[in-house]
């Protein structure tokens, strides 16, 4: 009689320490996403102000200026449930000024436009790795959050369930050129 209990008292110490170390794994899980998406903000303001400082320098042509400024400006006041469409349409407007390597050149042979090309084509490639790191982030712990024991035992608490990042982030064709 007191084997079994023993026995009993062991698998249930068991099963604790297994619902415990995968709810401290769905814990970093959470974690990560957080740190990523932190990343991922810090990158797309980062690409927004490199791109508003390019458009108020007055090395593009008005109209260019002011369609990136635009989109820029839009894509940092957006609030969190239209930010996704705001950067979308700021990686529109890239491709729209820069779809052929003209305007690059331009900014090139700008005093100081070397470093202003190097700092926009780093910020334009940077945009997609953050991304996929944090939506990488999300998909394992929705993955992790979609098995049975983590349901049943409400191992994931009170956290939000995670939600992807999806934007149009394709560089333009002659910023993606010069990044490689």
């Amino acid at each position: 009689m007191t084997a079994t209990l023993i026995w009993i008292l062991v698998v249930l110490v068991a099963i604790g320490l297994y619902l415990s170390w995968t709810a401290g794994r769905l814990d970093r899980l959470h974690a990560r996403i957080d740190a990523a998406r932190a990343a991922l903000d810090a990158q797309l303001l980062r690409r927004a102000s490199v791109i508003q400082e390019l458009a108020t320098s007055g090395v593009l042509d008005p109209a260019a200026s002011i369609v990136l400024y635009e989109a820029a400006h839009a894509a940092r006041q957006a609030e969190e449930e239209q930010r996704e469409v705001a950067e979308s349409e700021l990686s529109q407007a890239l491709r729209a000024v820069f779809a052929d390597p003209q305007p690059v050149e331009a900014v090139r042979e700008a005093p100081g436009g070397e470093a202003a090309a190097r700092e926009l084509t780093e910020a334009v490639r940077r945009v997609p790795m953050a991304r996929r790191f944090h939506n990488d982030a999300v998909g394992a712990a929705r993955r992790l959050r979609e098995h049975r024991k983590v349901r049943w035992f409400r191992l994931a608490g009170h956290a939000p369930f995670p939600l992807a990042f999806e934007m149009d982030d394709e560089p333009p064709t002659a910023l993606a050129d010069r990044a490689a």
